[in-house]
């Protein structure tokens, strides 16, 4: 479980970028996280695993309180998290395979690390995470020959080969067409419900976030001001979170999408879900 407690982030200009930010997520759950741009979501991603430090508050990963972690002990902790990213942050020289095994690299040696020379163990771990995300046939390619779906799959791929005990998902889909970024949600939620695991997905996109989350908390001005149900989330509070919008729109606008990816009568279900693009 991640527990999150009044979590605050001010910056040396003085701007609060996150105010008495609280909320846990029990394990298993996937929780979108949205907000208009400069609400604080990517702050508070980045506070939760230390890659920006909170100014106050605590943030426990089960029973362990990041928050108070010195250098050493949180560069242990950080291998619980798996993080994926907006850009992919794959080494694009590297092929496939040697990206995912960066995902031991916190748990082996200087040495194994600067040779490559990973675990057998390790490796069999990354063959079976690249059959989960369909990339089997992919292993021995360049990072840089695959499509932006196929990036992200690798990323995701390279997080769960650390063992997490949480995903932090930033903008997984900011990159990719509307059809590939229904493939990499449903991939994420598919993941995280079979190994139990919680994650927090920052996602600009609404619509996409309420077909696949469990849960969504709406940040504005870096307070939390809904954290309900994915159908509770009414015009009214999307307004109250974005501004005034016109909402059915965006919704008939993603209908439309969802209908043109199941058009195609020619293609099985399981390949029109699971297409790399």
């Amino acid at each position: 479980m991640l527990r999150v407690e009044n979590l605050r982030k001010r910056y040396r200009t003085g701007d609060e970028a996150l105010k008495n930010v609280s909320f846990s997520v029990p394990a298993g759950e996937v929780v979108g996280l949205i907000g208009p741009s400069g609400a604080g979501k990517s702050t508070l991603i980045r506070c939760i695993n230390r890659l920006v430090e909170p100014t106050d508050g605590n943030v426990f990963l089960n029973d362990l309180n990041v928050t108070r972690l010195g250098r050493n002990d949180l560069k242990q902790a950080r291998r619980r998290i798996g993080m994926i990213f907006q850009e992919y942050a794959l080494v694009e020289r590297l092929s496939v395979m040697e990206n995912v095994l960066s995902g031991r690299l916190g748990y082996v040696s200087f040495w194994q690390s600067f040779t490559r020379r990973f675990p057998q163990a390790d490796i069999d771990k990354a063959f079976a995470l690249l059959d989960r995300v369909g990339l089997t046939d992919h292993a021995d390619k360049r990072a840089d020959a695959l499509s932006g779906g196929q990036r992200q799959r690798v990323g995701i791929a390279r997080a769960l080969e650390q063992d997490p005990e949480l995903l932090l998902v930033d903008e997984p889909t900011a990159s990719l067409d509307p059809k590939t970024s229904r493939q990499i949600m449903r991939l994420i939620c598919e993941i995280c419900a079979e190994r139990n695991l919680p994650a927090i997905i920052n996602i600009h996109d609404v619509v996409l976030a309420q077909s696949f989350v469990d849960r969504i908390i709406g940040l504005r001005a870096g307070e939390v001001v809904f954290d309900g149900a994915p159908d509770a989330l009414t015009e009214d509070v999307l307004s109250r979170i974005y501004g005034e919008e016109d909402w059915a729109v965006l919704r008939r606008q993603h209908d439309s999408d969802e209908s043109d990816d199941a058009a195609d009568p020619k293609k099985p279900v399981e390949e029109r879900l699971v297409e790399l693009v």
